[in-house]
């Protein structure tokens, strides 16, 4: 059965400090939406993991999926399995999620290989377990282990679930790469907005105190956001250069899907609607793959 790996939003990012060892401070408020890659799973005994296609200029030892099924092994083994060394399994990615656009793709696909792993392996770690792997992997990957939406403080690691409105939104990604490292380390970056409590920010309008310094740095991402703001509320999300505008029906998106078709008929920009879910069509996937593995029982 195919495993989706869904991306995410920032509804909101704002930087409220830095440490010591230069990571930032933040509050974030996560939601999925029902678009993202897919990876499928066929496990074996050979004891070695093979990802195909392979990911042009990233090494395998490099990719979070092959990262995540090494340290799942590694668990297993850790916690008593020693038969763990000699699992193996043929993944297959399907790749829609642009890179460097901020949408948590390689997150994504880390987690849904822990948590498809897990059940495929039989191992039944629990969740807890997952997330602490994850966040090892990336300070993205346990909301995307946990499946919930999700406000985040801390470096991204301290999570309390959130239920924001199920919005849909019209996603582009402009044709820019972003590195986040370039974001955060730039002198200008706001990095002492004021700490609120969830229920005060979600009465705000919702910001990204990183949109500044990615529109000065990348005109393509300022010409795009100030084209989708003549429709709807519409921001960065993450570090990337992936925009969202946010509305209340699909066929309100549809229509502005359709002007922006238009609009970038002469570029080869990235869109896409979605629909904001609560509930990551990973973890729907997860329960599937366990009633039917219940029933076969």
């Amino acid at each position: 059965m195919a495993w989706p790996s869904p991306a995410k939003l920032n509804l909101f990012l704002y930087i409220t400090g830095q440490l010591a060892n230069g990571y930032h401070e933040l509050q974030t408020l996560f939601q999925f939406i029902d678009f993202g890659d897919t990876l499928t799973f066929a496990a074996n005994n050979s004891g070695n993991i093979h990802i195909e296609p392979a990911i042009s200029g990233v090494a395998l030892e490099d990719n979070l999926i092959w990262k995540a099924a090494q340290a799942l092994k590694q668990e297993a083994f850790n916690q008593g399995y020693p038969e763990a060394a000699q699992l193996g399994a043929h993944i297959h990615l399907t790749k829609v999620l642009p890179m460097g656009g901020g949408l948590g793709g390689g997150s994504s696909n880390a987690a849904t290989t822990l948590i498809a792993l897990n059940a495929i392996w039989n191992l039944n770690l629990p969740m807890d377990t997952l997330a602490e792997l994850g966040l090892k992997l990336g300070a993205d990957v346990p909301v995307f282990v946990r499946g919930q939406a999700a406000f985040a403080e801390g470096v991204g690691e301290k999570l309390t679930p959130a239920t924001p409105e199920e919005k849909w939104y019209l996603v582009i990604k402009p044709e820019t790469n972003i590195a986040t490292v370039d974001i955060f380390s730039h002198q200008n970056l706001t990095r002492n907005t004021e700490k609120r409590d969830l229920h005060t920010l979600l009465q705000l309008p919702y910001g990204n105190d990183c949109q500044k310094i990615v529109t000065l740095l990348y005109p393509e991402v300022a010409k795009q956001l100030s084209w989708l703001l003549q429709y709807a509320p519409s921001r960065l999300t993450g570090t990337g250069s992936c925009l969202f505008a946010e509305f209340d029906t699909q066929q309100a998106a549809e229509i502005v899907l359709e002007k922006f078709n238009d609009h970038t008929k002469l570029n080869s920009v990235f869109g896409f609607i979605a629909k904001g879910v609560n509930i990551s069509p990973l973890h729907k996937t997860l329960a599937d793959y366990k009633q039917a593995d219940n029933n076969s029982i």
